[in-house]
């Protein structure tokens, strides 16, 4: 198994910053990439972005192009989302999850740990 455990979630102004970061332990090595997702009251999970282990490559929902940052640290198993101009409309729980396979990486449905999940509240 994978554990995950997600930090750095809090209250911030419209326009600020927020880094979030994601530790992985356990089976680490069966993880092929990491994704980010959220989910805001009465809406469904959504997919933020996404980055492999091994080459680094990252790929961004275009709601948050530009403004959010997916960046890993391979010696500490550790996942970062860096949001930058934050808007009210990003307001959610943002969960990190692992997946094992080599696919689109942006449904929930491909992948198999999940976070707790932490708080980002934007204010206006």
């Amino acid at each position: 198994q994978v554990q995950l455990v997600e930090s750095g979630g809090g209250l911030v102004q419209a326009g600020g910053s927020l880094r979030l970061s994601c530790a992985a332990s356990g089976r680490t090595f069966s993880s092929y990439a990491m994704g980010w997702f959220r989910q805001a009251p009465g809406k469904e999970r959504e997919f933020v972005a996404v980055i492999r282990w091994k080459n680094g490559s990252t790929y961004y929902a275009d709601s948050v192009k530009g403004r959010f940052t997916i960046s890993r640290d391979n010696a500490k198993n550790t996942v970062y989302l860096q949001m930058n101009s934050l808007k009210p409309e990003d307001t959610a729980v943002y969960y990190c999850a692992s997946t094992p396979i080599v696919g689109t990486l942006v449904w929930e449905r491909e992948y198999d740990y999940w976070g707790q999940g932490t708080q980002v509240t934007v204010s206006s």
